[in-house]
Protein backbone atom coordinates (compact mmCIF):
# COMPACT_ATOMS: atom_id res chain seq x y z
CA UNK A 1 0.00 0.00 0.00
CA UNK A 2 1.12 3.57 -0.75
CA UNK A 3 1.67 5.68 2.35
CA UNK A 4 0.37 8.79 0.56
CA UNK A 5 -3.08 7.23 0.35
CA UNK A 6 -3.65 7.93 4.04
CA UNK A 7 -3.35 11.67 3.53
CA UNK A 8 -5.51 11.95 0.40
CA UNK A 9 -9.28 11.79 0.07
CA UNK A 10 -9.66 10.26 -3.38
CA UNK A 11 -13.46 10.41 -3.16
CA UNK A 12 -13.33 14.17 -2.60
CA UNK A 13 -10.80 14.60 -5.42
CA UNK A 14 -13.17 12.91 -7.87
CA UNK A 15 -16.24 14.52 -6.27
CA UNK A 16 -18.11 11.26 -5.67
CA UNK A 17 -19.73 9.67 -2.63
CA UNK A 18 -17.85 6.96 -0.72
CA UNK A 19 -20.63 4.55 -1.69
CA UNK A 20 -20.42 5.41 -5.39
CA UNK A 21 -20.59 2.50 -7.82
CA UNK A 22 -17.78 1.62 -10.19
CA UNK A 23 -19.81 3.00 -13.09
CA UNK A 24 -20.42 6.31 -11.29
CA UNK A 25 -16.70 6.63 -10.56
CA UNK A 26 -15.80 5.91 -14.19
CA UNK A 27 -18.36 8.41 -15.48
CA UNK A 28 -17.11 11.14 -13.17
CA UNK A 29 -13.46 10.47 -14.04
CA UNK A 30 -14.09 10.65 -17.77
CA UNK A 31 -15.86 14.00 -17.37
CA UNK A 32 -13.01 15.49 -15.31
CA UNK A 33 -10.32 13.99 -17.57
CA UNK A 34 -11.87 15.63 -20.64
CA UNK A 35 -12.07 19.01 -18.87
CA UNK A 36 -8.57 18.91 -17.39
CA UNK A 37 -6.52 17.15 -20.09
CA UNK A 38 -3.25 19.05 -20.85
CA UNK A 39 -4.05 19.11 -24.58
CA UNK A 40 -7.22 21.06 -23.78
CA UNK A 41 -5.48 23.35 -21.29
CA UNK A 42 -2.09 24.19 -22.82
CA UNK A 43 0.17 26.06 -20.42
CA UNK A 44 -2.26 25.72 -17.49
CA UNK A 45 -0.13 24.29 -14.66
CA UNK A 46 -3.06 24.19 -12.22
CA UNK A 47 -5.20 22.14 -14.61
CA UNK A 48 -2.28 19.78 -15.29
CA UNK A 49 -1.72 19.21 -11.55
CA UNK A 50 -5.45 18.64 -11.02
CA UNK A 51 -5.44 16.18 -13.93
CA UNK A 52 -2.66 14.19 -12.23
CA UNK A 53 -4.61 14.12 -8.94
CA UNK A 54 -7.78 12.94 -10.66
CA UNK A 55 -5.86 10.23 -12.54
CA UNK A 56 -4.25 8.97 -9.31
CA UNK A 57 -7.62 8.89 -7.54
CA UNK A 58 -9.24 6.95 -10.38
CA UNK A 59 -6.34 4.49 -10.50
CA UNK A 60 -7.08 3.52 -6.90
CA UNK A 61 -10.88 3.68 -6.83
CA UNK A 62 -11.37 1.87 -10.15
CA UNK A 63 -9.49 -1.17 -8.86
CA UNK A 64 -11.63 -3.22 -6.47
CA UNK A 65 -8.65 -4.57 -4.52
CA UNK A 66 -6.97 -1.17 -4.19
CA UNK A 67 -10.23 0.50 -3.25
CA UNK A 68 -10.98 -2.05 -0.53
CA UNK A 69 -7.47 -1.70 0.89
CA UNK A 70 -7.71 2.09 0.77
CA UNK A 71 -11.11 2.15 2.50
CA UNK A 72 -9.93 -0.15 5.29
CA UNK A 73 -6.81 1.89 5.94
CA UNK A 74 -8.65 5.21 5.93
CA UNK A 75 -11.32 3.87 8.28
CA UNK A 76 -8.74 2.58 10.74
CA UNK A 77 -6.66 5.74 10.86
CA UNK A 78 -9.71 8.03 10.94
CA UNK A 79 -10.71 6.35 14.21
CA UNK A 80 -7.55 7.71 15.86
CA UNK A 81 -5.39 4.68 15.51
CA UNK A 82 -5.95 1.20 16.88
CA UNK A 83 -7.31 0.91 20.34
CA UNK A 84 -9.11 3.38 22.66
CA UNK A 85 -6.03 5.57 23.21
CA UNK A 86 -5.18 6.11 19.54
CA UNK A 87 -1.70 5.30 18.33
CA UNK A 88 -0.14 5.57 21.71
CA UNK A 89 -2.22 2.79 23.24
CA UNK A 90 -1.70 0.12 20.62
CA UNK A 91 0.69 -2.80 21.12
CA UNK A 92 3.68 -1.77 19.04
CA UNK A 93 6.42 -2.70 21.42
CA UNK A 94 9.22 -5.13 20.72
CA UNK A 95 7.35 -6.75 17.90
CA UNK A 96 7.19 -3.53 15.85
CA UNK A 97 3.80 -2.04 14.96
CA UNK A 98 1.67 -5.15 15.28
CA UNK A 99 -1.58 -5.69 17.11
CA UNK A 100 -4.32 -3.14 16.92
CA UNK A 101 -7.89 -2.35 16.35
CA UNK A 102 -10.43 -5.07 16.88
CA UNK A 103 -7.93 -7.89 16.49
CA UNK A 104 -6.77 -6.63 13.09
CA UNK A 105 -3.05 -7.12 12.63
CA UNK A 106 -1.63 -4.02 10.95
CA UNK A 107 1.19 -5.91 9.31
CA UNK A 108 -1.35 -8.24 7.69
CA UNK A 109 -3.52 -5.31 6.64
CA UNK A 110 -0.68 -3.48 4.91
CA UNK A 111 0.94 -6.52 3.34
CA UNK A 112 2.85 -7.51 6.45
CA UNK A 113 5.52 -10.11 6.94
CA UNK A 114 8.11 -7.61 5.76
CA UNK A 115 9.12 -5.18 8.46
CA UNK A 116 10.92 -3.06 5.90
CA UNK A 117 7.75 -2.47 3.86
CA UNK A 118 5.76 -1.76 6.97
CA UNK A 119 8.31 0.65 8.37
CA UNK A 120 8.37 2.50 5.07
CA UNK A 121 4.56 2.75 5.19
CA UNK A 122 4.47 4.34 8.65
CA UNK A 123 7.80 6.14 8.45
CA UNK A 124 6.21 9.41 7.31
CA UNK A 125 3.52 9.26 10.01
CA UNK A 126 5.70 8.46 13.02
CA UNK A 127 8.65 10.50 11.71
CA UNK A 128 11.11 7.63 11.75
CA UNK A 129 14.56 9.21 11.97
CA UNK A 130 17.20 8.99 9.29
CA UNK A 131 14.94 7.70 6.50
CA UNK A 132 16.55 8.72 3.18
CA UNK A 133 14.62 11.16 1.03
CA UNK A 134 12.83 9.84 -2.00
CA UNK A 135 13.93 10.31 -5.58
CA UNK A 136 12.23 13.26 -7.22
CA UNK A 137 11.04 13.53 -10.81
CA UNK A 138 12.51 16.37 -12.85
CA UNK A 139 10.40 19.37 -13.77
CA UNK A 140 8.55 19.63 -17.06
CA UNK A 141 9.95 22.24 -19.46
CA UNK A 142 8.33 24.43 -22.13
CA UNK A 143 9.90 25.50 -25.42
CA UNK A 144 8.72 27.38 -28.52
CA UNK A 145 9.70 26.30 -32.03
CA UNK A 146 9.13 27.88 -35.43
CA UNK A 147 9.15 25.57 -38.46
CA UNK A 148 9.15 26.27 -42.17
CA UNK A 149 6.23 25.03 -44.25
CA UNK A 150 8.44 22.36 -45.84
CA UNK A 151 9.76 21.07 -42.48
CA UNK A 152 6.20 20.57 -41.27
CA UNK A 153 5.39 18.45 -44.36
CA UNK A 154 7.51 15.42 -43.49
CA UNK A 155 8.70 16.11 -39.93
CA UNK A 156 12.16 17.16 -38.82
CA UNK A 157 14.68 16.64 -36.01
CA UNK A 158 15.83 19.94 -34.54
CA UNK A 159 18.26 20.84 -31.73
CA UNK A 160 16.67 22.74 -28.83
CA UNK A 161 18.78 24.58 -26.29
CA UNK A 162 17.17 24.29 -22.86
CA UNK A 163 17.87 25.87 -19.50
CA UNK A 164 16.60 24.18 -16.34
CA UNK A 165 17.21 23.92 -12.62
CA UNK A 166 20.08 21.53 -11.78
CA UNK A 167 22.76 20.86 -9.19
CA UNK A 168 25.18 23.75 -8.71
CA UNK A 169 28.37 22.98 -10.63
CA UNK A 170 30.57 24.74 -8.07
CA UNK A 171 29.49 22.68 -5.04
CA UNK A 172 28.02 19.69 -6.94
CA UNK A 173 24.68 20.21 -5.24
CA UNK A 174 25.84 20.14 -1.60
CA UNK A 175 25.33 23.86 -1.08
CA UNK A 176 28.60 24.03 0.91
CA UNK A 177 31.69 26.05 0.06
CA UNK A 178 34.60 24.16 -1.51
CA UNK A 179 36.58 22.32 1.16
CA UNK A 180 33.61 22.07 3.53
CA UNK A 181 30.69 19.67 3.85
CA UNK A 182 27.15 20.09 5.16
CA UNK A 183 26.19 18.55 8.51
CA UNK A 184 23.11 16.52 9.33
CA UNK A 185 20.16 18.57 10.49
CA UNK A 186 19.77 18.07 14.27
CA UNK A 187 16.06 18.86 14.15
CA UNK A 188 15.02 16.03 11.82
CA UNK A 189 18.11 13.83 12.09
CA UNK A 190 18.65 14.11 8.36
CA UNK A 191 15.21 12.87 7.30
CA UNK A 192 14.07 16.25 6.01
CA UNK A 193 10.71 15.77 7.74
CA UNK A 194 9.14 16.46 11.12
CA UNK A 195 5.83 15.32 12.56
CA UNK A 196 2.85 17.57 13.27
CA UNK A 197 0.34 16.16 15.74
CA UNK A 198 -3.33 16.59 14.93
CA UNK A 199 -5.48 15.06 17.65
CA UNK A 200 -3.89 11.65 17.88
CA UNK A 201 -2.83 11.65 14.24
CA UNK A 202 0.68 12.65 13.15
CA UNK A 203 1.34 14.19 9.74
CA UNK A 204 4.77 14.46 8.13
CA UNK A 205 5.84 17.87 6.86
CA UNK A 206 9.13 19.39 5.63
CA UNK A 207 11.56 20.31 8.36
CA UNK A 208 11.63 24.10 8.88
CA UNK A 209 15.27 24.08 9.98
CA UNK A 210 16.71 22.54 6.83
CA UNK A 211 13.73 23.21 4.51
CA UNK A 212 13.35 19.52 3.80
CA UNK A 213 16.95 18.90 2.68
CA UNK A 214 18.03 17.01 5.82
CA UNK A 215 21.30 18.98 5.82
CA UNK A 216 22.54 22.23 7.38
CA UNK A 217 25.12 24.32 5.52
CA UNK A 218 27.31 26.39 7.86
CA UNK A 219 29.62 27.82 5.18
CA UNK A 220 27.48 28.25 2.04
CA UNK A 221 28.71 28.06 -1.53
CA UNK A 222 29.22 31.56 -2.94
CA UNK A 223 27.86 30.58 -6.33
CA UNK A 224 24.47 29.19 -5.29
CA UNK A 225 24.38 30.83 -1.81
CA UNK A 226 23.87 27.51 -0.12
CA UNK A 227 20.86 26.34 -2.11
CA UNK A 228 22.81 23.64 -3.94
CA UNK A 229 20.89 24.51 -7.10
CA UNK A 230 21.99 26.21 -10.27
CA UNK A 231 21.05 26.54 -13.93
CA UNK A 232 21.93 23.83 -16.41
CA UNK A 233 22.04 24.60 -20.14
CA UNK A 234 21.94 21.69 -22.55
CA UNK A 235 20.93 20.86 -26.11
CA UNK A 236 18.43 18.08 -26.86
CA UNK A 237 17.47 16.61 -30.23
CA UNK A 238 13.71 16.92 -30.63
CA UNK A 239 11.89 14.90 -33.28
CA UNK A 240 8.89 16.83 -34.64
CA UNK A 241 6.43 14.44 -36.33
CA UNK A 242 5.34 14.81 -39.95
CA UNK A 243 2.22 16.84 -40.63
CA UNK A 244 2.47 18.91 -37.45
CA UNK A 245 -0.05 21.75 -37.45
CA UNK A 246 0.45 25.39 -36.58
CA UNK A 247 -0.29 25.87 -32.85
CA UNK A 248 0.32 22.22 -31.94
CA UNK A 249 1.78 21.35 -28.51
CA UNK A 250 4.01 18.28 -28.61
CA UNK A 251 5.04 16.27 -25.56
CA UNK A 252 8.54 14.74 -25.65
CA UNK A 253 8.77 12.27 -22.79
CA UNK A 254 11.94 12.34 -20.69
CA UNK A 255 13.38 15.42 -22.43
CA UNK A 256 12.68 17.78 -19.52
CA UNK A 257 14.74 18.70 -16.47
CA UNK A 258 16.88 15.95 -14.86
CA UNK A 259 15.44 14.24 -11.78
CA UNK A 260 16.92 14.49 -8.30
CA UNK A 261 18.42 11.62 -6.32
CA UNK A 262 18.04 9.21 -9.21
CA UNK A 263 14.52 10.27 -10.15
CA UNK A 264 13.34 10.24 -13.79
CA UNK A 265 13.59 13.23 -16.08
CA UNK A 266 10.60 15.46 -16.63
CA UNK A 267 8.92 15.96 -20.00
CA UNK A 268 9.43 18.65 -22.62
CA UNK A 269 6.42 20.39 -24.15
CA UNK A 270 7.13 22.07 -27.49
CA UNK A 271 4.70 24.70 -28.85
CA UNK A 272 5.01 24.76 -32.65
CA UNK A 273 4.40 27.64 -35.03
CA UNK A 274 4.46 26.88 -38.76
CA UNK A 275 5.45 29.74 -41.07
CA UNK A 276 3.15 30.67 -43.92
CA UNK A 277 4.26 29.81 -47.46
CA UNK A 278 4.08 32.43 -50.24
CA UNK A 279 2.51 29.92 -52.67
CA UNK A 280 1.03 26.97 -50.79
CA UNK A 281 -1.64 26.74 -48.09
CA UNK A 282 -2.77 23.80 -45.98
CA UNK A 283 -6.18 22.12 -46.19
CA UNK A 284 -6.25 19.18 -43.79
CA UNK A 285 -3.67 16.69 -45.09
CA UNK A 286 -3.72 18.35 -48.52
CA UNK A 287 -1.76 21.29 -49.92
CA UNK A 288 -3.58 23.89 -52.03
CA UNK A 289 -2.19 26.20 -54.72
CA UNK A 290 -3.80 28.74 -57.07
CA UNK A 291 -2.64 28.47 -60.71
CA UNK A 292 -3.06 31.51 -62.97
CA UNK A 293 -3.85 30.63 -66.61
CA UNK A 294 -4.68 32.69 -69.71
CA UNK A 295 -8.08 32.77 -71.41
CA UNK A 296 -6.59 31.02 -74.41
CA UNK A 297 -5.18 28.21 -72.23
CA UNK A 298 -8.59 27.73 -70.57
CA UNK A 299 -10.48 27.83 -73.88
CA UNK A 300 -8.10 25.82 -76.07
CA UNK A 301 -6.54 23.57 -73.42
CA UNK A 302 -2.88 23.37 -72.50
CA UNK A 303 -0.19 21.55 -70.52
CA UNK A 304 1.24 23.71 -67.71
CA UNK A 305 4.09 23.14 -65.24
CA UNK A 306 2.86 23.41 -61.63
CA UNK A 307 5.21 23.79 -58.62
CA UNK A 308 4.79 21.24 -55.85
CA UNK A 309 5.95 21.15 -52.23
CA UNK A 310 9.43 19.79 -51.52
CA UNK A 311 10.86 21.91 -54.37
CA UNK A 312 9.39 19.78 -57.17
CA UNK A 313 7.03 20.29 -60.11
CA UNK A 314 4.48 18.36 -62.17
CA UNK A 315 2.93 18.90 -65.61
CA UNK A 316 -0.83 19.46 -65.40
CA UNK A 317 -3.04 18.93 -68.46
CA UNK A 318 -5.74 21.62 -68.74
CA UNK A 319 -8.66 20.37 -70.90
CA UNK A 320 -10.16 22.69 -73.51
CA UNK A 321 -13.09 24.68 -72.15
CA UNK A 322 -11.91 24.63 -68.52
CA UNK A 323 -13.97 26.99 -66.37
CA UNK A 324 -12.44 29.51 -64.02
CA UNK A 325 -12.14 28.13 -60.45
CA UNK A 326 -11.97 24.45 -61.41
CA UNK A 327 -9.80 22.38 -59.04
CA UNK A 328 -7.52 19.55 -60.15
CA UNK A 329 -6.05 16.95 -57.79
CA UNK A 330 -2.44 15.75 -57.94
CA UNK A 331 -2.09 12.60 -55.86
CA UNK A 332 0.54 12.13 -53.13
CA UNK A 333 2.04 15.63 -53.06
CA UNK A 334 0.51 16.75 -49.76
CA UNK A 335 1.33 16.27 -46.07
CA UNK A 336 2.78 13.03 -44.74
CA UNK A 337 0.16 11.15 -42.68
CA UNK A 338 0.80 9.01 -39.61
CA UNK A 339 0.26 5.83 -41.67
CA UNK A 340 3.07 6.80 -44.07
CA UNK A 341 0.83 7.91 -46.94
CA UNK A 342 0.64 11.47 -48.28
CA UNK A 343 -2.22 13.86 -48.87
CA UNK A 344 -2.78 15.47 -52.28
CA UNK A 345 -1.99 18.74 -54.05
CA UNK A 346 -5.15 20.69 -54.94
CA UNK A 347 -4.61 22.98 -57.96
CA UNK A 348 -7.30 25.62 -58.56
CA UNK A 349 -7.08 27.43 -61.89
CA UNK A 350 -7.75 31.17 -62.08
CA UNK A 351 -8.18 32.81 -65.49
CA UNK A 352 -6.00 35.92 -65.53
CA UNK A 353 -7.54 38.85 -67.47
CA UNK A 354 -4.88 41.05 -69.13
CA UNK A 355 -4.89 44.63 -67.88
CA UNK A 356 -3.32 46.14 -71.01
CA UNK A 357 -3.89 45.15 -74.65
CA UNK A 358 -1.96 46.09 -77.75
CA UNK A 359 -3.88 47.36 -80.77
CA UNK A 360 -3.36 44.04 -82.53
CA UNK A 361 -4.55 42.08 -79.50
CA UNK A 362 -7.61 44.29 -79.12
CA UNK A 363 -8.48 43.85 -82.81
CA UNK A 364 -8.08 40.07 -82.54
CA UNK A 365 -10.25 40.02 -79.43
CA UNK A 366 -12.97 42.08 -81.13
CA UNK A 367 -12.97 39.65 -84.05
CA UNK A 368 -13.28 36.79 -81.58
CA UNK A 369 -16.26 38.50 -79.95
CA UNK A 370 -17.96 38.86 -83.32
CA UNK A 371 -17.33 35.21 -84.16
CA UNK A 372 -18.87 34.07 -80.88
CA UNK A 373 -21.71 36.59 -80.69
CA UNK A 374 -24.32 33.79 -80.96
CA UNK A 375 -23.04 32.36 -77.69
CA UNK A 376 -24.70 34.22 -74.81
CA UNK A 377 -23.88 32.70 -71.41
CA UNK A 378 -26.55 34.96 -69.78
CA UNK A 379 -29.50 34.27 -72.08
CA UNK A 380 -31.51 32.38 -69.45
CA UNK A 381 -30.43 34.50 -66.48
CA UNK A 382 -33.28 37.08 -66.57
CA UNK A 383 -35.92 34.42 -67.21
CA UNK A 384 -34.76 32.39 -64.25
CA UNK A 385 -34.67 35.51 -62.05
CA UNK A 386 -38.27 36.42 -63.03
CA UNK A 387 -39.48 32.87 -62.40
CA UNK A 388 -37.86 32.93 -58.98
CA UNK A 389 -39.66 36.17 -58.09
CA UNK A 390 -43.06 34.68 -59.02
CA UNK A 391 -42.58 31.62 -56.86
Amino acid sequence: MNRDWLEKDFYAILGVDKKATAEEIKKRYRKLARELHPDKNPGNAAAEERFKQVSEAYDVLSDDAKRSEYDEARTMFASGGYGPGGFGSGSYGQGGYGGGMGGVNLEDLFGGGSSGDFSDLLGGIFNRRGRPQRARRGADLESDLTLTFDDALDGVTVPLRLSSDAACQACHGTGAKAGTVPRMCPTCDGSGQTARNAGGFAFAEPCVSCKGRGLIVDDPCTTCRGSGRGVSTRTVQARIPAGVKDGARIRLKGKGAPGERGGPNGDLYVSVRVEQHPVFTRKGDNVAVSLPITFAEAALGSEISVPTPRAGSVTLRIPAGTANGRTFRVRGKGYRRSDGTNGDLLVTVEVAVPQHLSSQAREALEQFAQQTADHDPRKDLHAMATQGNRS
